[in-house]
């Protein structure tokens, strides 16, 4: 929002929310209806055009938006070294909205101008007066408009939305408020209904002219320079005519110089041109990854959970994973992309973040959580996680977390099986064992008296136990099987505290993974469910509580975090994450994962000296 939002800044479809791609109805189902229905000579392909060409071109931006976030999040060739907040992807989630009102103007435009129905596929004369009219009328307008959006009177009621963002995205080209785009709209129309009332129109110089625009918009907020400088080498008159990403940065950095619109020329005209534009263009190309110091090792969850990645959908990746209708409209896309991850894919980079003097990055492994359960996916999943391991060595990674469901040792012995078959690492590997039981022993109010147990053992439930036996608090569980092995794991004073067969009658539930439907059901109204494992329990009490998997609320010094970690909230990291961090940060140089566990109360003291704060959501602890 500017900061003195003046008047039609809000778009007139606002209130329609997720639903205002309706208004659209009447003209797609008449558009689709007259192609089906008439002769083939009277079908009009421009207008049946319109609706698939705007898809096309949300797509084309989409495209761009996980390019660009890919490529900054590796480091290589960024422009602008800062990151994004959640408050600028909240503000850049309307980015469709310009692409919806050029539908709604195209179909507008088609009723009440004759000269635009059947337009031919190609017209080279048309073409060459929509790049002509470009070039000339439009790009000189552009620069005096953009320059008087930056007058203080326009620029405080309109433009400064846009400049809000000083790390520009692709999609950061169309947050515009709803004048603005009006206006862009009239310039851009100067080539469109020329040709049109000149019957040079046609399909391609449209659909051209409207790729150009996207393209060119797109690349000019990508923040990531790729212009080689051959281009300019061999023809030096192109620095006059096409401007580079670095180019246009500046001008959200510098707000007065660099105003033209993709072509430079009007800058160098009217002296607005910046002076550090090509030192910014030349250092941009020159600069490298860049050191890591800590890289979190995760992997996918569920199918739908590609969409909720960074480098998908940016709205999707700034709230909690959950269930939505409309992901099941893509489910052939969702399909194809669970069946490649059979059998291809590729460790990559997902997410960079700075904390204090740490350079931390997220690597995804391109399997699914389903997968990590069958006998012939191990040997597979085993090698991609020790070609990740042996290439953050060779970056000089000081640690790797494993974010990883590791099947109860059956996998890799929790990362153990690496440390002994490379034990020349210099890199450690930190499970976050520790932390995790730290958060959950401070989620559990010290005068509790009792606690059940379920779902499968591990390591951090053999922590929990002992822990909560040692301080008197009383373990229950419902197996024997349960009780003989964790009987087998405590000391003879801690036994007592450990009780088979227990009750349903606990007010908190620790809980792993396997935990059933039908025990869920067994506890008592106002039941706390906490797990400790990286999966939570499915909700099937609406008058119980679940906490959320171990995590806390990251401090605000923690930059670039712009989306969120599986189903946590906003700014909460998990304890597996977090557990890499303190490591590197406190310089302990040691290995954290088959049997062996940190200090529980040397981490947790860590964490919240570095800031990290616990989630206050426990109704049983007062905040």
């Amino acid at each position: 929002m500017a900061s003195k939002p003046g008047i039609l800044t809000d778009w007139p479809w606002k209130p329609l929310g997720s639903f205002k791609w309706v208004i659209l109805t009447p003209w797609i189902a008449h558009s689709t209806y007259s192609f089906i229905t008439k002769d083939e000579n009277e079908r009009d392909i421009g207008y049946f055009l319109i609706f698939p060409y705007m898809m096309v071109r949300m797509l084309h931006d989409q495209a761009w938006i996980t390019l660009s976030r890919h490529r900054t999040s590796i480091g290589k060739t960024r422009i602008l070294d800062k990151g994004i907040e959640f408050e600028q992807v909240d503000r850049e989630s309307n980015w469709d909205d310009q692409i919806l009102l050029n539908g709604l103007l195209f179909y507008i435009g088609y009723m009440l101008v004759p000269e635009g129905s059947h337009l031919p596929i190609w017209k080279t004369d048309g073409v060459i007066i929509t790049t002509l009219l470009h070039a000339g009328p439009v790009e000189f307008l552009y620069y005096w408009l953009h320059r008087a959006l930056h007058h203080h009177f326009l620029y405080s009621r309109y433009h400064s939305h846009h400049h809000s963002s000083i790390v520009t995205e692709p999609i950061t080209s169309v947050i515009h408020p709803f004048a603005e785009h009006i206006a862009y709209f009239v310039l851009f129309a100067i080539p469109l209904y020329t040709t049109v009332i000149t019957r040079t129109a046609s399909i391609a110089s449209f659909a051209g002219y409207l790729a150009y625009i996207d393209f060119m918009n797109n690349m000019g907020h990508c923040n990531f320079e790729f212009i080689p400088t051959t281009l300019f080498s061999f023809f030096p008159f192109l620095k006059f005519l096409i401007y580079t990403p670095s180019f246009h940065s500046l001008h959200h950095t510098q707000f007065r110089t660099n105003y033209s619109l993709f072509m430079p020329i009007y800058d160098y005209v009217y002296g607005t041109m910046d002076k550090s534009s090509d030192k910014t263009y030349e250092m941009s190309l020159k600069r490298e990854e860049g050191s890591v110091d800590v890289v979190h090792l995760t992997h996918l969850t569920t199918p739908e959970s590609i969409y909720y990645l960074r480098l998908g959908f940016s709205s999707l990746a700034s709230t909690p994973q959950s269930s939505k209708w409309y992901l099941y409209l893509l489910w052939p896309l969702t399909l194809w992309t669970s069946f490649m991850t059979w059998f291809y894919g590729k460790t990559f980079v997902l997410e960079r973040n700075n904390f204090k003097m740490l350079h931390l990055q997220s690597w995804v492994i391109p399997r699914f959580h389903v997968q990590y359960f069958f006998k012939w996916q191990r040997e597979a999943l085993n090698k991609l996680i020790e070609e990740a391991i042996l290439e953050a060595e060779l970056r000089g990674v000081k640690v790797l977390t494993l974010g990883l469901l590791n099947q109860a040792n059956k996998l890799n012995k929790l990362g153990e099986v690496y440390i002994k078959s490379y034990p020349q690492l210099k890199i450690k590997i930190v499970d976050g064992s520790s932390l995790v039981v730290a958060i959950i022993l401070n989620n559990i109010p010290k005068e509790t008296t009792q606690v059940l147990l379920s779902g499968k053992l591990t390591k951090i439930s053999y922590a929990i136990v002992n822990a909560l036996c040692e301080r008197g608090t009383k373990v229950t569980t419902m197996y024997k099987d349960d009780y003989d092995n964790l009987q087998s794991k405590l000391c003879s004073e801690s036994k007592k505290n450990l009780v088979f067969p227990g009750s349903y009658t606990a007010e908190i539930w620790l809980v792993g993974d396997q935990i059933n439907e039908a025990e869920q059901k067994k506890a008592p109204k106002g039941t706390l469910f906490i797990p400790f494992t990286q999966f939570p329990p499915k909700k099937l009490r609406k008058d119980c509580f679940y906490h959320t998997t171990p995590s806390m609320l990251a401090p605000s010094s923690l930059v670039n975090v712009h989306s969120c970690e599986n189903w946590l909230p906003r700014r909460v990291m998990s304890a597996w994450r977090i557990a890499g961090i303190l490591h590197a940060l406190e310089e302990w140089n040691v290995n954290e994962c088959g049997d062996a566990m940190f200090s529980i109360e040397k981490i947790w003291q860590a964490s919240i000296h570095h800031g990290f704060r616990p989630l206050k959501i426990n109704p049983l602890i007062k905040a």
